[in-house]
């Protein structure tokens, strides 16, 4: 079980993952979390930066899609502003969410990464389904309130032992 919660890669930064180290593993499309990995909880402004790494994936031949737990309203108008497809109310780490954005990116789940800030939900759904996985350092935004309760504080317990075991960058 453990296994399902190491990620292939770990990452500081979401602009830490760049073309060349996708396409030396095969990559070809990206799942992204929203909230906490792309922009901070709550918020409703995408960043700048976030909007240029998302125009250099794509520039570079990578397709992208969201898949956020977050409600379809909120989901819907930050994908929109990105210019990317999404799946929403995902409820993470079941995989029919998952099933969906491969359904859209055209992708099979070897070539596809999995980019998330929580190993509950986006790593173990990631590996669930056989996709790469890459965790990324939360933005830091305000989380659920049983996200921050329980989940991250597992997480931090959990997090020395799994960067000793993925790949990091």
């Amino acid at each position: 079980m453990l296994r399902l919660l190491i990620p292939d890669l770990y990452v500081e930064s979401l602009f830490d993952i760049q073309p060349e180290l996708l396409r030396k593993r095969g990559i070809r499309a990206l799942i992204l979390d929203l909230d906490n990995t792309l922009i901070v909880h709550g918020e409703e402004k995408v960043e700048p930066r976030v909007h240029e790494w998302v125009g250099c994936l794509q520039q570079n031949g990578f397709k992208l899609c969201i898949a956020s737990n977050n409600y379809p309203d909120r989901g819907e108008r930050l994908a929109q502003t990105l210019g990317l497809p999404g799946v929403f109310r995902a409820v993470k780490p079941r995989g029919k969410a998952f099933r969906k954005a491969l359904a859209l990116l055209g992708t099979r789940p070897e070539e596809t990464a999995m980019v998330g800030d929580q190993l509950f939900t986006d790593v173990l759904g990631g590996n669930r389904m056989g996709l790469y996985t890459i965790l990324v350092s939360s933005l830091g935004g305000r989380d659920f309130f049983m996200t921050r309760l329980i989940i991250r504080r597992v997480e931090r317990l959990l997090l020395p032992w799994i960067k000793g075991r993925s790949g990091a960058v």
